[in-house]
């Protein structure tokens, strides 16, 4: 299994991303997509060249890859790398993905 490092704003997107389910839809949904996220990044470090490479093209961010949250309009963006995956934000659909990934520090 690939070592999987989560920084501290995709942590932080997970946290908030948690709170607004159990805020708009109670503690079940908020546990439900929390528990959908963590098997998520268990799927990355299984298979991290699984995710789809097309986010990144569009954002003109060479080697992004987004893996989605199973029953959820989200997905984790991380960059496959020689000794680790670098997992750098957990985004919504609906969130500006253009303008967020464009701040966005590859390295």
């Amino acid at each position: 299994m690939t070592v999987t490092r989560v920084r501290p704003l995709a942590e932080i997107d997970l946290v908030e991303r948690t709170r607004y389910y159990r805020t708009e839809g109670g503690t079940d949904l908020g546990e439900r997509f929390f528990d959908a996220a963590v098997g998520s990044l268990r799927a990355i470090e299984r298979m991290p060249r699984a995710g789809f490479p097309r986010a990144g093209e569009l954002a003109g961010i060479p080697d992004l890859r987004v893996r989605r949250v199973q029953g959820f309009p989200v997905g984790w963006f991380y960059f496959v790398r020689f000794d680790h995956v670098d997992v750098v934000r957990l985004l919504a659909d609906a969130q500006n993905l253009p303008l967020i990934l464009s701040d966005l520090d590859p390295e």
